[in-house]
C-alpha cells in the first residue's frame, strides 16, 4: 500500500489517500471503510444521453465520485472490493444523494475520510505501508489425492491453487494405476507451486503432510527438477521445510505453523506469532485457568485490574457497525498497551484468527491470577458478539 496524502486534525478527524498495490493491500483496505466514512475515487457510471434528433442514448463515463458509505463487500478469495453508497458531492453526471457502487482496485487511488480515525487504524495503515509486511510464507498442505498451495501473509492466508486427483487403491500383484495417478498428482501440485510462489519474496516454503507423503512429494520435485534442469526449484532447495499435518485441508495449516521447526524459521513473521499466542493462551487455559480469560466482560474486568500481559483480539470486531461498541474494543487495545500490555490484532482470514473467533474474538493473558473473576459464568460472548 502506498500512503499519499495524510491530513488529520487534532481531534484525529480528516482523510487519507492510499494507492493498494497488492491483492492483500484489498483487504486492509476493507479493514479501514466503516459505514459512515467517505470515500472519493473514480468510477464508472452509465449516463443516459439525448441526441438534438430525440434518440436516446448511453454511454459508460469514468467520473470521481465521493460517496458516504453504506455496505461493504469483500471477496477474499478474489481480493475484490465493492463499496455503496450515496453520492454526496456534486457531480455533473450523479444527482447528490443517488446510489453508486464503487469497486476498489489494485492501483486505483482513493482518499478515505473518517469523522474519527482511532489507533486501531492508523496502526492498520502504517503496517499496509511497511514493504517488510509481506508474503513470506508458502504452504502446500496435502495428502494423496489432495492438496492445498498457500500464501501465508501477516493479515490472511490465501489459497492459491487446490489440487484434487482420484489416485485408485493399490491393487495385490499390480500398483501400476495408483503410481500413476499419483506421479499425475504430485507434477500438478509441482506446477502449482511454480505458478503460484514467488520465490523472491518468500522466506520458507512449508510441506505438511500425514504419513510420508511429503517427503514422497518432495523426492519427486527436486528428482523431475534435476531431470528437467529446473533452476527456480534447484536454487530455492533450502527454503523447503517438512512438517507433519494430520491432512491436507487448508485447517491443518495451524499444525504446520505450530511445529517447533517452523515456529524457529519464521520468528520473524506475524503468522507465527499469533498462531504461538494462541496456543500460549490454549496451553494456560489448561494449567492455570485463573491466568487465561476470554469474552469481552471478563477481560475487561482483567484489565481493570492491570492484569493483561497478552491481548488477543480479531480485527473482525473493529468492523462492529455499532460505533460504541467498535470504541469500547479501542479503548481495551489503547488502555492494555498503557499498562505495558502486549496487543496481538489476529486477522480473521487466518487459520488462527478463525479459532479466535470461536472464543468471541477476544482472549488475554493475565501476569497474575486473577481468581474472583474466572468463578463468574462467562455472560459476555452473546451480546457482544
Amino acid at each position: 500500500m502506498k500512503l499519499v496524502r495524510k491530513d488529520l486534525e487534532k481531534d484525529n478527524a480528516g482523510q487519507v489517500t492510499l494507492i493498494p498495490e497488492e491483492p492483500e493491500d484489498m483487504w486492509h483496505t476493507y479493514n479501514l471503510l466503516q459505514v459512515g466514512d467517505s470515500l472519493r475515487a473514480s468510477t464508472i457510471r452509465k449516463v443516459q444521453t439525448e441526441s438534438a434528433t430525440g434518440s436516446v442514448g448511453s454511454n459508460r463515463i469514468r467520473t470521481t465520485l465521493t460517496l458516504s458509505v453504506e455496505t461493504i463487500d469483500f471477496d477474499s478469495q478474489a481480493c475484490q472490493l465493492r463499496v455503496k453508497g450515496t453520492n454526496i458531492q456534486e457531480n455533473e453526471y450523479v444527482k447528490m444523494g443517488a446510489y453508486h457502487t464503487i469497486e476498489l482496485e489494485p492501483n486505483r487511488q482513493f482518499t478515505l475520510a473518517k469523522k474519527q480515525w482511532d489507533s486501531v487504524v492508523l496502526e492498520r495503515i502504517e503496517q499496509a505501508c511497511d514493504p517488510a509486511w509481506s508474503a513470506d510464507v508458502a504452504a502446500v498442505v496435502m495428502q494423496e489425492g489432495l492438496a492445498h498451495v498457500c500464501l501465508v501473509t501477516p493479515s490472511m492466508t490465501l489459497t492459491r491453487a487446490k489440487v484434487e486427483v482420484n489416485i485408485p487403491r493399490k491393487r495385490k500383484g499390480n500398483c501400476s494405476q495408483h503410481d500413476r495417478a499419483l506421479e499425475r498428482f504430485y507434477e500438478q501440485v509441482m506446477q502449482a507451486i511454480q505458478r503460484h510462489i514467488n520465490f523472491e519474496v518468500v522466506k520458507c516454503v512449508l510441506v505438511a503432510s500425514p504419513g510420508f507423503v511429503r517427503e514422497q512429494f518432495c523426492d519427486y520435485m527436486f528428482q523431475q527438477a534435476v531431470k528437467s534442469d529446473n533452476k527456480l526449484l534447484l536454487e530455492n532447495r533450502s527454503k523447503f521445510l517438512q512438517v507433519h499435518s494430520s491432512s491436507g485441508h487448508k485447517y491443518a495449516l495451524k499444525e504446520a505453523l505450530c511445529d517447533p521447526a517452523v515456529t524457529s524459521r519464521l520468528s520473524d513473521t506475524k503468522a507465527a506469532g499469533e498462531v504461538k499466542a494462541l496456543d500460549d493462551f490454549y496451553k494456560m487455559l489448561q494449567h492455570e485457568p485463573d491466568r487465561a480469560f476470554y469474552g469481552l466482560k471478563h477481560v475487561e474486568k482483567a484489565n481493570e485490574a492491570m492484569a493483561i500481559d497478552t491481548l488477543l483480539i480479531s480485527d473482525e470486531l473493529f468492523r462492529h457497525q455499532d460505533v460504541a461498541t467498535r470504541a469500547r474494543y479501542v479503548k481495551l487495545v489503547d488502555s492494555v498497551r498503557e499498562n505495558m500490555g502486549t496487543v496481538r490484532i489476529f486477522s480473521s482470514l487466518h487459520v488462527s484468527g478463525e479459532q479466535l473467533g470461536q472464543l468471541t474474538g477476544v482472549a488475554a493473558i493475565l501476569r497474575f491470577p486473577v481468581a474472583e473473576l474466572s468463578d463468574q459464568e462467562d455472560e459476555s460472548s452473546s451480546e457482544e458478539d
